[in-house]
């Protein structure tokens, strides 16, 4: 497993935006803005079962991901390739604290009652980055 480096993982600690690719079943690439995280080990984000990427994921666990610097987009990216994980236990924490630092609230406001909240974590295979995330 290709590992981060702190530079690089700073991009996903940092409110930014990152959009994450998933392979469809005719094998068309699949593309979705996604809020990010990284967890001291993986990048991961969070997202809800019944959504076209947790599907395509449980098909082809294939995935990348691409987060750049939002003060300056030319200034930093990074882009990971590898595979997901889902991962059930602590999702609604997770989807609360992402709320926290994208939103400034407490509580994910955009629940809905039956939702079953996923994390998604990358397994990274190959880290390209560009400028300070280099």
């Amino acid at each position: 497993m290709a590992k981060l480096t702190e530079k690089q993982a700073r991009l996903f600690r940092d409110k930014n935006w990152g959009n994450v690719a998933t392979i469809r079943p005719d094998g068309s690439p699949h593309v979705t803005p996604v809020w990010v995280d990284f967890d001291g080990e993986v990048p991961l984000f969070n997202t809800a079962y019944g959504r076209a990427k947790v599907e395509y994921l449980k098909r082809d666990p294939r995935i990348a991901i691409e987060v750049h610097d939002e003060a300056d987009p030319q200034r930093a990216y990074v882009s990971v390739s590898g595979t997901a994980e889902l991962v059930d236990e602590g999702a609604d924490e997770h989807i609360d604290k992402l709320a926290k630092k994208y939103l400034g609230v407490d509580r994910y406001p955009y629940r809905k009652p039956d939702e079953k909240r996923v994390i998604v974590r990358i397994r990274p295979q190959l880290i390209d980055a560009y400028g300070k995330a280099a």
